[in-house]
Parts: C-alpha cells; sequence; structure tokens
C-alpha cells in the first residue's frame, strides 16, 4: 500500500507531485536539498535551512561533498539530517560506478572520469587514490592513498608499489584533485608520476595514467604526453 501523504496539499506535496511526475529536472537545487532535509526533519520547514546551506557550502556539490563533521559544525545538522544528505551522494555514485564494474577500465574511460568528478572534484582537500587493476585492466581496488591540507598531499612511492604487489595488480592508475579547481598538472605532479613509472617497471607493473581532476575539468598525463 502506498505511504499517506502527512502533509495534505501543503508545500512538501507539492515538491512531490513536481518530483514524482517531472523527474530529475523538476526541482531546484535548493528544493532538492529541503525535500532529502525533510525526510530526516519532517516537521519543521527546511527551505531556509536548505538555502542557508547551499550558501555556506558554495553550492549543491560541495554542498553534498562536505564532511560529516564539518555539516554538523557549520550547518548545525542532527546526524540524521547529515546522513539524509550523505544518501543522495552515496547513491548517485553507485549509480556512476556501476558501468565501470568488472569491465576493462579502458572500455568506457568517460564513465570513469564521470564517477572520479563527481567522487572528487568538489573535495576541500587534495586527496590521492589508486586504481589497482588486473591483467585485463579491471579495476581490482579503489584505494584511497593519502590525503593532506588543500595545497599538497604526501603521496609515497613505496607503499603505492606495495600495496599493487599485495593485490597481484598489473597496472594501475593514480588519481588525484586540484582544490583550486585548476586540473592542470604541476611541476610536483610529473615529477611524482615519473617517480612511480621507475619503481613500477623492475616489477612488470605499468602506470597507465595520473589523472588530476578539479571543478574546471580533469587532465590526463597520459594524453598530454607527460608520461
Amino acid at each position: 500500500m502506498a505511504d499517506a501523504p502527512t502533509d495534505g496539499t501543503g508545500h512538501r506535496a507539492r515538491l512531490r507531485k513536481r518530483l514524482i511526475e517531472g523527474g530529475h529536472g523538476a526541482l531546484l537545487d535548493h528544493e532538492l536539498v529541503e525535500y532529502l532535509l525533510a525526510l530526516a526533519i519532517p516537521r519543521r520547514d527546511t527551505k531556509p535551512l536548505a538555502k542557508k546551506l547551499l550558501n555556506d557550502f558554495g553550492g549543491l556539490g560541495p554542498l553534498l561533498s562536505a564532511e560529516p563533521e564539518a555539516l554538523a559544525r557549520i550547518g548545525g545538522l542532527s546526524e540524521g539530517a547529515v546522513a539524509a544528505l550523505m544518501i543522495a551522494k552515496t547513491t548517485a555514485l553507485r549509480l556512476l560506478a556501476h558501468p565501470i564494474r568488472d569491465k576493462p577500465v579502458f572500455s568506457n574511460w568517460q564513465a570513469l572520469i564521470d564517477y572520479l568528478r563527481a567522487d572528487m572534484a568538489h573535495e576541500p582537500i587534495e586527496r590521492v587514490r589508486a586504481l589497482y587493476l588486473d591483467s585485463k585492466n579491471v579495476l581490482i581496488r579503489d584505494e584511497l592513498v593519502t590525503e593532506g591540507s588543500i595545497d599538497q598531499a604526501a603521496v609515497y612511492v613505496r607503499e603505492i608499489i606495495r600495496k599493487a604487489i599485495d593485490l597481484h595488480a598489473s597496472a594501475l592508475i593514480l588519481v588525484h584533485n586540484h582544490p583550486s579547481g585548476d586540473p592542470a598538472p604541476s611541476k610536483a605532479d610529473i615529477r611524482l608520476t615519473r617517480e612511480l613509472i621507475e619503481a613500477a617497471r623492475p616489477l612488470d607493473i605499468a602506470v597507465h595514467d595520473h589523472l588530476i581532476v578539479g571543478l574546471r575539468g580533469e587532465s590526463s598525463m597520459r594524453s598530454q604526453g607527460l608520461i
């Protein structure tokens, strides 16, 4: 039996009707957040809170990418409201990750880029990940290597190689984000990548690429001829 409406013909019911009938483009950003929050705070007008959160965090992407501690501290949200926001991004990432599961990553490269951008482009600090691949270039493990300040992350080549050996990986792709938004590789990025390639070569582990994602796009060192 369908759930009975709890707010009659009020504002929340109208939002629900627009969403069900109009699909993903029917609601504005603040209305999406408002409805998500309403699931956790059913007896409160969540529109002002939704607008404030979007303003404080700088938009929908940064809000949904915010750490739970920041949502509680800056947004003043309860655990239930934090979870409501987190489930939205988690569900979106699961959807974006589906096309790259159990398939060679190069068979759907754009799907990989879309997944990484959704997951990392809005991050306020730099995070470095390694995508470990088997001999058929199917993803074995998507591993967070390290995270650092807003400006830099310390990456340990030895740890990346050790993990590849532990996983019996044949190849890897390094990924990190630039919180500045500019995905252009720095000299340090290029130097790190070349050190990783040199360390991996004697072990027959290929470094296919180093991808950098940011709000203004993404860059591939391989496609730029830097490796």
